[in-house]
């Protein structure tokens, strides 16, 4: 009792001690801001805290996580929270106009939640039906309201201001928060947030290998997949830009 009491006032402590060095980080103020990122003093010392906080619990928990339950097991488990997910892309595709993707979505659900087991199997993928991933914040995007901002948001890592507006439709469109017991929803939520953060145990030693600066390399990487989702991969010129380019130098006088 006694250990498990120290070890939990030990994360206890990392994690204050990260909160703490995060606002001292974020009074430093960047010089020269992506033009993207003007809060970017404090979206970094947001990501510093969130790695303390992942450091602490959340990759440990996944890693245990990854070594205690059997591939097939994990599997189902991510199976089960992509089908409610298609259930909301099905009706975010809807909202975009994309016929064929809403199609894709509705059957999907249809039938991982009856031939899969409720969505444990996934059946509609062997049958050629692909998922198409889409949120409120990306409907948003596709209706032209730009993305405004990046931001870093406690736990749930990057966003924009577009994208955080939209979490609130995104919360209620999940089937999981449609549930009546407080209890099963929370632990739920904690299962789907265990098993995302595992499937990105090797993504993660990826970025702090290959990257001179994983704060840049995330953010940049935010913003071409969330223009790809948004326009399938073929965004047009004229539409919003993440990747704004840098003003040309002026011309020395005459």
């Amino acid at each position: 009792m006694n250990l498990r009491l120290q070890t939990q006032g030990g994360v206890v402590r990392t994690l204050l001690g990260a909160l703490l060095l995060a606002w001292l980080a974020g009074c430093a103020t960047v010089t020269h801001p992506d033009p993207r990122d003007p809060w970017e003093s404090y979206n970094r010392s947001m990501t510093s805290f969130n790695n303390a906080v992942d450091k602490a619990v959340l990759k440990p928990v996944a890693t245990a996580y990854t070594d205690v339950l059997p591939s097939p097991v994990r599997t189902g488990v991510g199976n089960f929270f992509g089908n409610l997910g298609d259930a909301w892309s099905f009706v975010n595709n809807a909202l975009q106009g994309k016929t064929v993707f809403a199609l894709h979505s509705f059957w999907r659900v249809v039938i991982n939640t009856t031939i899969g087991l409720g969505g444990i199997l996934d059946p509609a993928t062997e049958m050629h039906l692909q998922r198409h991933r889409q949120d409120f914040g990306s409907t948003l995007g596709y209706w032209g309201v730009g993305p405004g901002p990046y931001l870093v948001l406690p736990i749930l890592g990057p966003s924009t201001v577009r994208d955080t507006a939209g979490l609130p439709v995104d919360f209620y469109g999940n089937p999981v928060g449609w549930l009546d017991s407080v209890q099963t929803r929370n632990q739920l939520t904690a299962l789907r947030l265990v098993d995302t953060r595992a499937r990105l145990l090797g993504a993660t030693k990826l970025i702090d290998q290959a990257a001179l600066d994983p704060y840049s390399f995330v953010r940049d990487g935010y913003f071409q997949r969330r223009l790809n989702q948004i326009y399938d991969g073929n965004p047009p010129e004229s539409k919003e830009r993440y990747d704004l380019d840098e003003p040309a130098p002026t011309p020395p006088a005459k």
